[in-house]
């Protein structure tokens, strides 16, 4: 190995530089201080191995002093560090250098050494991170960083640079698979051919070692800071912390995972537990982050809560996304995911599956209260029908909190309207314009749907008594089961049940439920009872025989499955805690284990010659007025006591006559009626005899 061993060109070599660290200098002051240190003793180095280049005695061609000495293999480590500790005129900068690695050991660099010690980086790792720092704080560094790499176009830091500069063993510094790549802390640009890769550090690593934390653009619009709440009773805070704490006994990363509705204070709820441990809490919404950036938005979300001290709550509709195994989560996770959502196992995690339980009455009522001061003010009947008819998350609460609602029906109008789109496109919104007027029924039948009625009004309070919940632990939903021929007002008694509790009602459409392919009615089933749990809603299949139809033996694969929906069915009604309405005309063909588990069942029969009357009366009354009803009373009697309809047909009679009668420029009468009669019997294959005819225009006449 050469040395260079003449006094007199180590000393011309150096060039005096006077530059001292003071207290008032921040951390990358002195990183760049020390970074121009090195660089200076590493220049002053290649300038001294210049001087004591032999040129050439005659008998060898000249070289440059730079080429001679790389190919006299004079430029090495060992004898770079020798000519360090024997050339007195670097002695300064060897002092000045051991005074600032000291400060840097000590109290002014805790900030760096805390950078390395959150995301692992060893010394190497540090001096290569130094090395970009310095010129990305101190552009003037370029041009040196081009002379100690004898290229005029190297400005910028490379892995060389940085091995020669800190004494380190050749490809030591830089790997994709080393902490400083794979936490994207620096990153290697890309170069010409042959060139060295161009490394560069993240300038939100240099603002955070200045003291300043800032958002990642790739977060941007993907994070919210979520603020903790005073917590409610029921929610398992404790049993988190709890959790948590043995986590960081044991030095491992946890994951608590929070099953739970949408809106129901889950983000909210890891804030309140984050807060115990000192720490903010960044809620990262993984809806939109595609699959190719799911692992860079990943590990930046894993760097900012490493960085900031947070705690992150994962939520949206990707979560059944892998966690890249590289990248080490931050210590406390939380992942809001719905109690159907599939997430991910994790091997870096302990994991705590724990359920949030709806609000109880008392809590949302205080909620209410909270969130909308004013409410106080409100009549209490009103207020409190609107707290318990109204089963709403609190961030549901919070929502209709916001859009300022002058009243408690306003407020019960804000929750509907808010929760009516949750079931998309597998149920149609009805409107309900009936009163219990409109209903013409037995007398019998008018009691039992006003006891429904009531126990839907009543029920929230009596729920939530614990001998309640105790003996009817899965029986808390309210399910009524209307049989009867067409026409005999299932569907208008659905819509007056649903007016009077000013809840909204939606008919389930068949056609997008049942599947004929194996598992997809289960599926189809399952979301709607999901969605429907955070709606405010009356649900009504229609035709219900088709979904719960009688199993039969086994005799295929098809039947199985056709037997297992059945089955997956009253499981999902006897868990629901709404409200269901099951209309059919084909009572007989409907399972007798679904008949038992329903305690409403109602028989819509058709109407008797009283109930026609009214019926006819009616509607007759309401679309012409009392001077037609007083002219037409002799023919509505005729007609309820000899022609056997159902109220759907005389409402669609009646409407077909009209026009008719208009079509005439005619008043209406007995013959304009029969033809819309005709028209409905004609449906069912039934037809009015000519003398039947000709007996109802003289009766009608008397």
């Amino acid at each position: 190995m050469a040395t260079v061993h003449t006094q007199a060109c180590r000393e011309e070599a150096v060039v005096p530089f006077e530059a001292q660290a003071t207290d008032d200098d921040s951390l990358l002051d002195r990183v760049v201080l020390r970074v121009r240190l090195r660089a200076r003793q590493r220049a002053a180095w290649l300038a001294a191995l210049a001087a004591s280049t032999n040129i050439g005695d005659g008998a060898q061609p000249a070289l440059s002093p730079q080429l001679a000495a790389i190919l006299d293999d004079r430029d090495t480590p060992g004898a770079e560090a020798d000519w360090y500790q024997t050339t007195a005129a670097v002695m300064p900068w060897n002092e000045q250098l051991e005074q600032i690695e000291q400060m840097l050991a000590g109290a002014a660099g805790a900030r760096l050494r805390e950078f390395a010690r959150l995301f692992g980086l060893g010394e190497p790792g540090l001096d290569l991170l130094q090395t970009c720092l310095a010129l990305a704080v101190d552009p003037t560094l370029g041009p040196a960083y081009a002379h100690l790499q004898q290229h005029p176009a190297r400005t910028y830091a490379t892995e060389a640079l940085a091995i020669r500069l800190f004494s380190h063993a050749p490809g030591s510094l830089w790997s994709p698979a080393a902490p400083l790549a794979l936490w994207g802390l620096v990153a290697a640009d890309d170069a010409a051919a042959g060139e060295p890769e161009p490394i560069v550090v993240d300038p939100l690593i240099i603002a955070w070692l200045q003291g300043e934390l800032r958002m990642d653009p790739v977060l941007i619009g993907r994070t919210q800071l979520v603020e903790p709440r005073e917590p409610f009773a029921a929610w398992p805070v404790e049993q988190a912390t709890v959790a948590i704490q043995h986590a960081a006994e044991r030095e491992c990363a946890v994951r608590i995972l929070i099953a739970a509705p949408p809106e129901s204070g889950r983000r909210t709820f890891a804030a309140t537990v984050a807060a115990r441990f000192g720490m903010q809490t960044l809620a990262v919404d993984s809806s939109d982050i595609t699959d190719p950036d799911w692992p860079d938005s990943y590990m930046r979300a894993q760097r900012l809560a490493l960085l900031g001290g947070m705690a992150l709550v994962w939520h949206g509709d990707q979560l059944h996304r892998s966690w890249p195994a590289a990248i080490a989560p931050a210590p406390i996770q939380f992942v809001a995911c719905d109690t159907n959502q599939t997430v991910a196992p994790n091997a870096q995690t302990i994991d705590h599956h724990i359920p949030l339980s709806a609000p109880t009455l008392d809590e949302r009522r205080a909620l209410w209260k909270a969130t909308l001061p004013e409410s106080a003010a409100w009549p209490a009947p009103e207020f409190e029908t609107l707290v318990s008819r109204y089963r709403l998350n609190p961030g549901d609460i919070v929502t209709v909190g916001r859009r300022g609602p002058a009243g408690p029906q306003q407020a019960a109008a804000f929750a509907r309207e808010i929760t009516r789109h949750r079931l998309g496109d597998l149920g149609r919104l009805l409107d309900c314009p009936f009163t219990c007027e409109d209903l013409v029924v037995p007398d019998r039948l008018s009691e039992a749907l006003e006891d429904f009625t009531f126990e839907a009004r009543d029920r929230a309070a009596f729920w939530e008594q614990h001998n309640a919940r105790r003996l009817f632990p899965r029986g808390t939903g309210l399910v009524a089961l209307f049989s009867g021929p067409p026409g005999t007002g299932k569907t208008m008694a659905a819509q007056v049940i649903a007016a009077e509790l000013e809840l909204d009602l939606f008919r389930i459409d068949l056609a997008t439920v049942v599947s004929k392919y194996i598992g997809e009615t289960a599926k189809h089933l399952g979301q709607i009872f999901a969605r429907a749990a955070r709606m405010n809603a009356v649900l009504l299949f229609d035709e219900a025989d088709a979904l719960f139809s009688k199993r039969t033996e086994v005799k295929d694969s098809h039947d199985r499955y056709a037997n297992a929906d059945t089955s997956y069915l009253l499981q999902l009604l006897e868990e629901y805690r709404g409200i269901v309405v099951l209309a059919s005309n084909k009572k007989q063909n409907i399972d007798p284990a679904f008949i038992r588990r329903v305690r409403y069942v109602f028989e819509f029969p058709r109407p008797d010659a009283a109930e026609r009357r009214r019926i006819w009366r009616q509607v007759i009354g309401e679309l012409l007025g009392d001077e037609t009803l007083k002219r037409l009373e002799t023919t509505i009697e005729a007609l309820a006591m000899n022609v056997e309809l159902s109220g759907a047909q005389i409402k669609n009679a009646v409407l077909a006559s009209i026009f008719v009668a208009r079509r005439g420029r005619e008043a209406l009468t007995m013959k304009h009626l029969l033809r819309g009669i005709e028209r409905e019997l004609g449906k069912e294959g039934r037809s009015l005899g000519t003398p039947e005819r000709e007996r109802l225009m003289r009766d009608g006449r008397a």
